[in-house]
């Protein structure tokens, strides 16, 4: 019977132990990332995106010299949202993480784009 609740309780701390490594939070994600948009006229194809941690709050921008702040930005579970004011209009960007890399949509007026991301080397 002890042998039982012994293996019990290891298959549900190893089930926790997996279940938490997997779930993403906005740590995971402070950095900077280069990401690429197909689709686009060359000048928007590239960049990069930098997500920072500020009054216990994540806040990001796109660009470096000229950033542009991402606002409505929610993180959770690995799901990245945001908007950008562009061009007089709004960009609504959706991405999901894995590890290293970010995939998603960029919707606005003019249709949607594939988005990508790679996690920079931290310096």
């Amino acid at each position: 019977m002890k042998v039982k609740h012994l293996l019990t309780m290891i298959l549900a701390f190893t089930i926790f132990a997996v279940t938490a490594k997997n779930v993403k939070t906005a740590n995971d994600l402070i950095g900077t990332w280069k990401y690429t948009v197909s689709n686009v006229p060359p000048e928007y194809e590239t960049g990069f995106m930098t997500f920072e941690r500020k009054d216990d709050k994540t806040t990001g921008y796109l660009g470096q010299q000229e950033r542009m702040e991402m606002k409505e930005l929610t993180i959770d579970q690995g799901k990245v949202t945001f908007k950008l004011d562009f061009q007089g209009g709004i960009l609504t960007v959706t991405m999901t993480q894995d590890g290293e890399k970010l995939t998603g949509t960029i919707v606005s007026q003019d249709g949607e784009f594939p988005i990508t991301a790679t996690k920079e080397a931290a310096k």
